[in-house]
């Protein structure tokens, strides 16, 4: 007869137990080596995030810088200072106005076109003695495109105020255009 089936008595027989294993010395470093050893997952989406927030706020910083502390424009503007003041509350500011020499020569203007702030004491000093004198004068400048209230209420800083050189008579310019076919 054939069976398939374990016999009921072989059961009785007893089994050998595994003995433990024995650690070399080779596989007892190798082990307190992977126990001390920090296992670090390369997680590309930290890794993007923090790219991100490190490109953002270089960018932030080179707005603010180009905005706010690098000079747009540097020019100059021919034309007749107006007025001089001290403006500001808490942060005290001297600004000032000018009327340019463009609206002179083309039309009829009462009132200033070019406001700028002064920063430099010993400019105040040069744009007062040129105040109400009607003697045209060239302002050198610097175009912020953004104000800083430490700076004052425009985005030009005047640099420079010299008299101009080619100080014309401005009435016989204007005369002589109107009559010119």
């Amino acid at each position: 007869m054939d069976d398939n089936f374990n016999d009921y008595f072989e059961k009785d027989q007893v089994e050998e137990t595994p003995q433990p294993h024995v650690e070399t010395p080779q596989e007892r470093q190798d082990r307190e080596l992977a126990e001390a050893t920090i296992e670090r997952r390369h997680d590309t989406l930290r890794l993007m995030l923090m790219a991100a927030i490190i490109l953002m706020a270089l960018l932030l910083c080179w707005w603010v810088w180009a905005r706010y502390f690098h000079p747009s424009v540097e020019g100059r503007e021919r034309g007749y200072i107006m007025q001089v003041t001290s403006e500001g509350s808490l942060l005290k500011t001297i600004e000032g106005k000018m009327l340019s020499q463009r609206l002179v020569d083309d039309t009829i203007a009462y009132e200033a076109d070019v406001r700028f702030t002064i920063r430099d004491d010993s400019l105040v000093a040069k744009v007062k003695q040129y105040e109400g004198t009607g003697q045209r004068v060239v302002l050198y400048y610097k175009h912020y495109d953004g104000t800083l209230p430490w700076r004052g209420s425009s985005n030009i800083i005047a640099t420079d105020i010299v008299p101009d050189s080619l100080d014309v008579d401005t009435t016989r310019i204007a005369h002589h255009r109107r009559y010119i076919p």
